[in-house]
């Protein structure tokens, strides 16, 4: 029997919310620390699923890991790996990073995930690895996990899409290193989520790997090697967007610590789009704050670049007094769920007035037809935490399977409950 969670409408918020850290850093630097020689110290990492798996898989690799709350100590030995079999649960991200990172050894590895996962596609990254010299055997879907893989790679250049997920390049990127002569990825299509891709290249700076080039048609990662690092990791800017939201769909005030001036993660520009739907933003070098400023308008935005913003924007959009147009997001459909199609339907059963374009999504001032009911939440952790932040506004909504925010925030009923009580 499925379980939920019953959100009450809530008044103005004023509050202060501590964030967990950036699982898109985090599942970064762990892999870089993996292939570093020498001992790498990570702070304030995340304690989601995601982390938690690629965790125990780099530790299932060989990899010496000491493990202590929000701190972690990782002996990393460049890449010589023993025979495994990690499964990654949920987590799209760290399948798709164990997926490349394995493939620098020469033991076969077998790589799998829950169900929900081995529904989702990573045929491109596969190709890529194959145009390596990469051996893959396919489990019951070719395309899917389960996955053997037998590396080293003996190529230097690959193509690929740009336009299906950029977690993909980013895959490649942080194993170009490893590779004689390094890596050349030449894209077909445009890059999407630009921002993860700087994100990584930054990230593998922190570890000693320069030099990389970037145009909006190829990407050359130099032949190099990992040094060993302490990295503190800042607060998850798509976890912060759903407290951030409270202040914008409720009224009042929220302030997320940490996550101020110089963020790094390109979902900080949430506060932005806020700022363009009437909201108050300050940021100081330690903070963002967000007010409310009373009517919220509708904005046409181009989100391909933050695309796991997507249901936040749409939540609070459905608040909006003018309508809203989403764009150039069409590839979310392959996300954790179809994040167009899926948040679409279940957020018009509380009466959202919204449809589902080629590329996004459009919404409309509906509020006189909101009302309760309950939400399913498709696997998705962000369409869970959306539907808590929708809920507080309009009152006695019920999440189906809840838990699932486990992949990211498991704290996160938590916060919702002491901000808006």
């Amino acid at each position: 029997m499925s379980t939920t969670m019953s959100v009450a409408p809530s008044g103005r918020v004023d509050a202060v919310v501590a964030v967990p850290g950036s699982k898109s850093i985090a599942n970064r630097a762990l892999v870089c620390a993996a292939l570093a020689d020498g001992t790498s110290t990570l702070s304030n990492l995340p304690d989601g699923d995601d982390t938690t798996a690629l965790l125990a898989a780099v530790e299932a690799l060989g990899v010496a890991v000491t493990h202590d709350g929000e701190r972690a100590v990782i002996d990393g030995h460049g890449g010589n790996w023993p025979s495994a079999t990690l499964h990654a649960g949920l987590a799209g991200t760290t399948s798709r990073f164990l997926t490349a990172l394995v493939a620098l050894g020469s033991t076969p590895i077998t790589i799998d995930g829950d169900p929900p996962l081995r529904g989702r596609p990573f045929g491109p990254l596969l190709d890529a690895l194959t145009q390596l010299g990469v051996g893959i055997e396919f489990g019951e879907q070719p395309g899917h996990l389960p996955l053997r893989i037998t590396g080293p790679p003996n190529g230097t250049g690959v193509s690929l899409r740009g336009d299906v997920s950029s977690q993909f390049v980013s895959a490649l990127m942080m194993t170009g290193p490893a590779i004689d002569n390094g890596l050349v990825i030449e894209l077909t299509s445009p890059l999407v989520s630009v921002p993860y891709v700087d994100l990584t290249a930054d990230v593998m700076g922190w570890f000693g790997v320069d030099g990389i080039e970037r145009t909006h048609d190829r990407i050359a990662v130099p032949h190099g090697s990992y040094r060993a690092g302490e990295v503190t990791i800042e607060p998850d800017a798509s976890s912060a967007s759903y407290p951030l939201a409270l202040a914008a769909v409720c009224g009042g005030r929220v302030t997320v610590e940490g996550l101020g001036l110089g963020a790094l993660q390109g979902d900080a520009r949430f506060a932005d789009l806020l700022a363009s739907m009437g909201c108050a933003v300050t940021r100081t070098t330690s903070a963002v704050t967000v007010e409310s400023g009373g009517v919220l308008r509708g904005i046409d935005v181009d989100m391909s670049d933050i695309s796991d913003l997507v249901p936040t924007v749409a939540i609070v959009a459905a608040c909006a007094s003018s309508p809203t147009r989403i764009r150039g997001v069409g590839f979310i459909r392959a996300k954790e769920s179809d994040r167009l199609g899926d948040l679409s339907n279940e957020l018009r059963r509380l009466g959202v007035d919204i449809d589902e374009t080629d590329d996004g999504l459009e919404i409309r001032p509906s509020a006189e037809g909101w009302h309760g009911g309950r939400v399913d939440t498709h696997h998705d952790h962000r369409l869970a935490m959306a539907f808590g932040v929708l809920g507080s506004r309009i009152g006695d909504v019920e999440v189906a399977e809840p838990d699932v925010v486990s992949k990211s925030w498991p704290g996160f009923w938590q916060m919702l409950s002491a901000v808006t009580t």
